[in-house]
């Protein structure tokens, strides 16, 4: 069966299961298969990855993997130029605004005394604050994993555990704010 090596970068990693972690690991694949459907079928959203290099050459994610690549994954870069180079989404998102889910108000009281722009309505259904997103360019800020395997997510944010200050701080360093 043929297979390809994998390596994750930063934030990635935590997508995969800890054995794949920071290292380069095999995945095995059947016929013809796309890169997003194996990145997917890895656990790692493609709203996630900004850049992937397949063989040290930057590719899409209708890149058809073959016996041997190797891949490194990236996640988005906010503070690092990459325009010169294959991007995963037609425009990039510059704009700091989000949308937060309905599970995130104390982050999102936090967020707004500093200054952010995070529209926030927790009677909000995930369909209606993906449209939301895509239409003012907002990056979402959840909880849910599953939310970010929606095709049409353009750009979001898992809010991981912790207290409230730690999460905040974890976002804006993550987007270097």
């Amino acid at each position: 069966m043929p297979k390809a090596i994998f390596r994750f970068y930063e934030e990635l990693n935590d997508f995969l299961p800890k054995h794949r972690r920071r290292k380069d690991f095999e995945a095995e694949f059947e016929g013809e298969r796309s890169l997003k459907d194996m990145v997917e079928a890895l656990g790692v959203p493609p709203p996630e990855i900004d850049l992937i290099l397949a063989n040290g050459r930057s590719v899409d994610f209708d890149y058809i993997l073959r016996d041997g690549d190797r891949l490194s994954v990236y996640p988005v870069f906010e503070a690092f130029n990459i325009k010169n180079i294959t991007r995963l989404r037609e425009v990039p998102l510059r704009e700091t605004r989000f949308i937060a889910d309905k599970n995130l108000g104390d982050v999102v009281k936090s967020m707004q005394l500093l200054g952010f722009d995070v529209y926030y309505d927790p009677a909000l259904s995930d369909r209606e604050m993906i449209e939301i997103s895509i239409r003012e360019k907002r990056i979402i800020l959840t909880k849910s994993r599953e939310l970010l395997k929606s095709g049409e997510v353009a750009r979001a944010i898992v809010v991981g555990a912790g207290t409230t200050r730690r999460q905040v701080q974890k976002i804006i360093e993550y987007l270097d704010c």
